[in-house]
């Protein structure tokens, strides 16, 4: 008995304070599970939210799916609408590059052919104005001889002109002398006999006639006077 109670008093001794610490620790992790639990029905809570908006998410996208295959089926239609324009516009291209391929080649030859036509008649143009212009020069040639002939001889005429003119000018300045002094001695003469007359004269009558006679002596004076001025 006292082995027995010996050796239950060593394992109390070893495996009473373990027990203790084991139902401390116990404690503790219910206290940590009630917390995790806690937290497990939080995040529960939470995932249902979650779950909830992805439905509504899920049902969005399902509607935005269906959209978008509406979308697709439309875009597929315009696709092939498309597809089926651009070919026309193609074939429509290929007939009109065809077409103006054509043309421009027979545009081409045209104008090769006028070209050459335009080159033989600018060839034959220009050999024509080539003589033509030989000839004027020609002519010109001609015409400067003729210039320079009638130059000279205009020249020589006009120093005979210049050589009459000077001696008509001395000897019209050698008449006007002489007429001038003649002009002098007549209306001395005239002066003189004027002088005669008033004194001879008395009648009125004769008077003015006298004086009508020695204006129109004076007027023939001074147009005597005036044809040497001239």
């Amino acid at each position: 008995m006292e082995i027995r109670d010996a050796i239950r008093a060593a394992i109390q001794e070893l495996i009473v304070p373990e027990l203790d610490q084991i139902r401390k620790d116990q404690a503790e992790t219910k206290v940590h599970l009630e917390a995790v639990h806690k937290r497990l029905d939080d995040m529960n809570a939470h995932l249902v939210d979650q779950s909830r908006r992805i439905d509504e998410t899920n049902q969005r996208i399902d509607q935005i799916n269906a959209r978008i295959d509406q979308t697709n089926a439309r875009i597929e239609e315009l696709r092939d609408d498309l597809i089926q324009r651009i070919d026309q516009a193609n074939n429509r291209t290929d007939d009109l590059r065809v077409d103006l391929i054509q043309r421009i080649d027979a545009l081409r030859q045209e104008l090769i052919l006028r070209i050459d036509e335009s080159n033989s008649r600018t060839d034959a143009l220009r050999d024509d104005l080539i003589q033509r212009i030989d000839q004027t020069n020609a002519r010109i040639d001609q015409t400067n001889a003729r210039i320079e002939e009638v130059r000279n001889d205009l020249i020589q005429r006009i120093d005979q002109a210049n050589n009459r003119t000077d001696a008509l000018r001395v000897d019209l300045i050698q008449r006007l002398d002489k007429l001038r002094q003649e002009l002098t001695l007549r209306v001395d003469k005239i002066n003189s006999r004027m002088d005669r007359l008033y004194e001879a004269i008395v009648r009125r009558d004769e008077h003015e006639k006298l004086e009508k006679r020695l204006g129109a002596l004076e007027r023939d004076v001074a147009k005597l006077k005036a044809q040497p001025a001239a």
